[in-house]
């Protein structure tokens, strides 16, 4: 697609992944909104990038009904989402609590789940559109400690392979990365700090991943991008 005729949504937009991601996507022309459950943060980095911020809980149903309306509002039409928005656990099987661990579903597969039907809804009635799930790595293969959060990815990668079967007869692209490490505030958030970042990957690598999956011409797409670091050490 040409990126100039982008209008484009993407959750967990207020740092990381999807905050380059946005910055990348509105340096080649396309029209963004970004999401987050915290306002002043989500204010404060659409206007560092000339994005639209809107304040989402994509746990809430009624919430992500709403971040559609606002955000097509917004933008005079969607014709892309990336679903970024996720959270981390790192956990022994045996701690692990329900709450934790239903904490951890609401928002990485459940909030994906809501703003893929109704991003799946506005594209059928345009017979057009792009739907990109924001994965990882920990989605192919499980860890110890991941219960939770390994099984959430695993149930993202499903729904990514339903949604691609159900809607290519409507020209929607649905399509999806998985990041390998890449040094984000995510991984503090855990408790983890990355060494040798130097080395690692950074989100501006993940943004031109997306991107590109994007720039694509319509008549094809590509299904999966999975991204490792060359030399990690």
């Amino acid at each position: 697609m040409n990126l100039n005729n982008a209008k484009i949504l993407i959750t967990g937009g207020s740092t990381g992944i999807g905050y380059e991601t946005a910055k990348l996507l509105i340096s080649k022309g396309a029209k963004v909104a970004i999401c987050s459950r915290n306002e002043s943060e989500i204010q404060k980095a659409a206007l560092t990038i000339g994005a639209t911020g809107i304040q989402a809980d994509l746990s809430d149903e009624n919430s992500v009904i709403a971040l559609f309306e606002k955000a097509t509002a917004a933008l005079g039409g969607l014709n892309v989402l990336v679903n970024n928005a996720g959270i981390g656990l790192l956990e022994p099987l045996t701690t692990t609590s329900v709450a934790d661990f239903t904490r951890i579903w609401e928002t990485n597969v459940k909030g994906a789940f809501l703003a893929g039907r109704e991003a799946a809804r506005l594209f059928i009635a345009q017979n057009d559109g792009n739907i990109i799930n924001i994965a990882s790595t920990a989605g192919t293969k499980g860890f110890a400690n991941g219960t939770a959060y390994c099984s959430s990815k695993f149930a993202l990668s499903a729904m990514t392979e339903c949604w691609r079967m159900e809607l290519r007869k409507n020209n929607i692209r649905v399509m999806q990365v998985n990041p390998s490490e890449v040094v984000t505030p995510f991984g503090s958030k855990l408790g983890y700090e990355a060494t040798n970042t130097e080395s690692k990957l950074k989100p501006s690598e993940i943004a031109h991943t997306i991107a590109a999956m994007l720039e694509m011409d319509n008549v094809g797409f590509i299904t999966d991008a999975t991204v490792w670091a060359t030399n990690p050490m």
